[in-house]
């Protein structure tokens, strides 16, 4: 796995080379490990109209849902066969641990799956309008879908979205994280096996500023999906909104559990460890706050503490407890955002620093005594920090968690039924989990509001955003 070897962009069924290649990093070592081509103007167009072709041809849209179908679950088995070559090189390419990045690849078999059990269920109604009039609806795929693919979880999010878009038909454009770009090629070549046909899918690479920026701005596109960074979220509507475009973005979070005085203490810390320092707590919907009920505060930063030390930190090859951020950039991003914690007065109470060996690693992080006018309280990290803030009232929990520009997730930790049917609805989320951070699955809808977006991914709702919804109304005398 440490020889440099060069990878290639998937465009219309053929493997494209580039006229420029971007160096990929392995995080634990922090050195390079292979290189990608980059896609220029001219690759970006040649998958934007051999996705138009496609579309053009019927072969996804004209055939019986069944088929689809039936496509689908061929490469969901294909993704499965290519699990033991793609984990490893997603660990080697992202840091996370081996256990981690099979995870991905099972669930992105799983996506195609779940959509392949759907392929031929989206249907439409019939709506009475009274005895001189016939009037039904029908669902027709957006056309090509332009998909940019985060960093952090490039296997899992990229099938995510790629798995609903081909379900209803669509021909998608990937563009993927250039840091993270090699192991959902795989996806690619599982889909070429399975004989999805050729331009239904093409997965190029670059830097978001150039092959990003040129993609979504492309006349040839007819729907954007993005997950990623505010900045970059509002950058891509700008240019949406010229052509009115439908857009799914996902733009991260601050998100908060809330944590009362019956929390299970058990449940909790193994909430925590997986909410906040699992892939390095570089997860958009990451536990990074928590506000503990003043009775037991004490109680839970010593516990938390506790966890956090005993974390074990490496690569992941060794499936590790806390594996490297993702690269150096990150690394520097992280150690900027705690020391200005630290800076702006709030406790420190574990870690805090990079520590000294390779790669790309940080410390489990703890702060305590956050307040609401710190930046650690509003600002992303992403990366393994959570800042712990006491609070007194039920009142004074809702208006804490609610007090960031983000509303991704949110959790409460409490065996008062009804404190948490109250939660649910006072807590300003799109997804709310109750005493188990992560609680759902693919089957569940998952988005924002506010700055962390619109739109849904996963769950049926997911597949409706990939077609529009025609009506037909008919005069029968």
């Amino acid at each position: 796995m440490t020889e440099v070897k060069h990878w290639q962009n998937f465009i219309a069924g053929e493997w494209v080379d580039g006229s420029e290649s971007i160096d990929v990093y392995d995080p634990a070592t922090g050195e390079v490990f292979a290189s990608m081509a980059a896609a220029d103007a001219a690759d970006i167009d040649r998958a934007v109209q051999a996705a138009r072709a496609c579309v053009a041809s019927g072969e996804l849209t004209d055939c019986r849902p069944a088929v689809r179908a039936e496509m689908l679950h061929r490469i969901a088995a294909e993704i499965r066969a290519l699990a033991e070559e793609g984990a490893p090189l997603l660990v080697q390419e992202s840091g996370k641990s081996l256990d981690d990045a099979m995870g991905e690849f099972t669930t992105a078999a799983r996506y195609f799956e779940y959509y392949a059990g759907m392929a031929d269920k989206i249907e439409g109604k019939s709506i009475p309008l009274g005895n001189d009039y016939v009037d039904f609806t029908y669902y027709e795929p957006m056309g090509v879908s332009a998909q940019i693919v985060p960093w952090n979880f490039p296997v899992d999010i990229c099938a995510r979205s790629l798995a609903p878009a081909l379900a209803a038909g669509n021909a998608v454009v990937v563009k993927t994280p250039e840091n993270t770009p090699l192991a959902m090629l795989l996806l690619a070549k599982a889909c070429q096996n399975a004989g999805l046909p050729d331009g239904a899918l093409s997965i190029i690479n670059g830097y978001g500023h150039s092959t990003g920026a040129q993609l979504v701005a492309h006349p040839g596109i007819d729907q954007i999906v993005f997950t990623g960074s505010v900045a970059t979220g509002q950058a891509i509507l700008r240019c949406a909104a010229d052509r009115a475009l439908p857009c799914v973005m996902e733009l991260g979070g601050k998100s908060a559990a809330v944590v009362f005085n019956d929390a299970d203490m058990d449940q909790l810390l193994s909430s925590v460890k997986w909410g906040i320092f699992f892939n390095a707590g570089q997860v958009c919907s990451a536990m990074s706050r928590m506000l503990v009920q003043r009775a037991i505060y004490d109680q839970v930063v010593a516990a938390v503490k506790d966890l956090s030390e005993s974390l074990q930190m490496g690569a992941g090859m060794d499936n590790a407890d806390l594996t490297p951020l993702a690269s150096a950039d990150q690394q520097n991003r992280v150690a900027s955002i705690v020391n200005r914690a630290k800076e702006e007065g709030a406790r420190l109470v574990t870690g805090g620093d990079v520590p000294q060996r390779a790669g790309y690693f940080f410390e489990a992080t703890v702060f305590a005594d956050v307040t609401p006018d710190m930046s650690i309280f509003r600002d992303e990290v992403f990366g393994p920090v959570l800042a712990i803030t006491p609070f007194d009232t039920e009142e004074e929990a809702w208006e804490l968690a609610n007090g960031t520009e983000f509303g991704l997730v949110a959790g409460v930790f409490t065996h008062d039924l009804t404190r948490a049917m109250r939660a649910s609805r006072k807590l300003q989320a799109g997804q709310v989990f109750v005493n188990e951070w992560y609680a759902g699955g693919i089957e569940t809808p998952f988005g924002g509001i506010k700055l962390s977006g619109y739109g849904r991914e996963k769950g049926q709702e997911a597949l409706y955003s990939y077609v529009h919804t025609k009506n037909v109304a008919i005069r029968v005398t």
